[in-house]
């Protein structure tokens, strides 16, 4: 069953549209995620699901309702993590879900909540000195806290270290895990390749694709990499008449291809017949973020 509905979305600011029909559907108990650039138009999309900004055109349903029209009946099965978010730096931990807490007939106990999100031995300590990850475990609890069915996340690792941003995505996958659907927002590949059920990549304003990630991946042009260091420059000519290539990249004498099994094995003759090694040579599997390069590329 859906709970979120966006049907044919638009939202222009001065004559620009910063979104141009965008259409999906977040069915309940997933993680799913908008993927795209900065300045795509993931956020504006978001603010409309949650009420924030009025939509030009289009249809949006959160359970059924509008976020607009019925904004107050929205905030009560939707938790929202802003993409930028601040408190009062003399406000502590417990003041600001004590304060948050109170904005909800039936809020979640929060002392349960700020145990599970590692919170409680910073109940006293004020919204300044918190470190980055625990800022936005605080945001994660604060979003929570009405006990929402739907949580939307927006760039919620961004600036985090790779250690926080990893435990963030640990408490994402528990959040789910307890009942809640989760709309993130991002433009980590790893981030939604490793969370998300399913993937809207917007583009532009407009959906270039939306699917699973390994489903992205299938139908990404280069569903293989073959990446190496030549001995000796290899002619552009050649490479770009390799069978079945979807791009060629070329960074610090490094040269990594994208296509499929074929390209592999005209690649590797290629090298024998130019009398070429290969050194540090590796085939790999395409990641979301090849996927995404040839989606994005595709639209530009």
């Amino acid at each position: 069953m859906s709970v979120i509905d966006v049907t044919d979305l638009r939202k222009s600011y001065g004559g620009r549209a910063a979104v141009d029909g965008v259409s999906f559907t977040v069915e309940e108990g997933e993680i799913f995620g908008i993927l795209g650039p900065n300045g795509a138009g993931k956020t504006t999309t978001v603010e409309c699901v949650e009420g924030l900004r009025v939509p030009d055109a289009g249809r949006v349903r959160v359970t059924g309702l509008d976020p607009v029209a019925d904004h107050r009946e929205v905030t009560r099965v939707l938790g929202a993590q802003l993409q930028r978010s601040e408190l009062q730096p003399g406000l502590t931990v417990r003041e600001a879900l004590e304060l948050y807490a109170s904005f909800y007939p039936h809020p979640a106990d929060w002392r349960p909540l700020a145990e599970r999100l590692g919170l409680a031995p910073k109940l006293t300590t004020r919204f300044a000195t918190l470190s980055g990850g625990q800022r936005q475990r605080l945001f994660i609890a604060l979003a929570l806290i009405g006990d929402p069915r739907i949580v939307v996340l927006d760039e919620l690792t961004t600036g985090l270290d790779p250690r926080a941003r990893r435990d963030t995505w640990e408490l994402i996958e528990d959040i789910r895990a307890g009942g809640v659907t989760v709309l993130l927002v991002t433009h980590f590949m790893e981030e939604a390749q490793r969370l998300c059920d399913r993937v809207a990549v917007i583009d532009q304003g407009r959906v270039a694709a939306l699917d699973t990630p390994a489903g992205l991946i299938r139908r990404s042009a280069g569903a293989t990499v073959i990446s190496f260091t030549p001995s000796a420059p290899l002619d552009d000519h050649d490479l770009t008449a390799l069978p079945e290539l979807a791009s060629v990249r070329h960074k610090d004498g490094r040269v990594t291809l994208s296509g499929t099994d074929a390209t592999v094995d005209a690649v590797l003759t290629l090298l024998a017949r130019s009398r070429v090694t290969a050194h540090h040579l590796r085939v790999t599997d395409a990641t979301l973020d090849d996927a995404f390069l040839d989606l994005t590329e595709a639209t530009a």
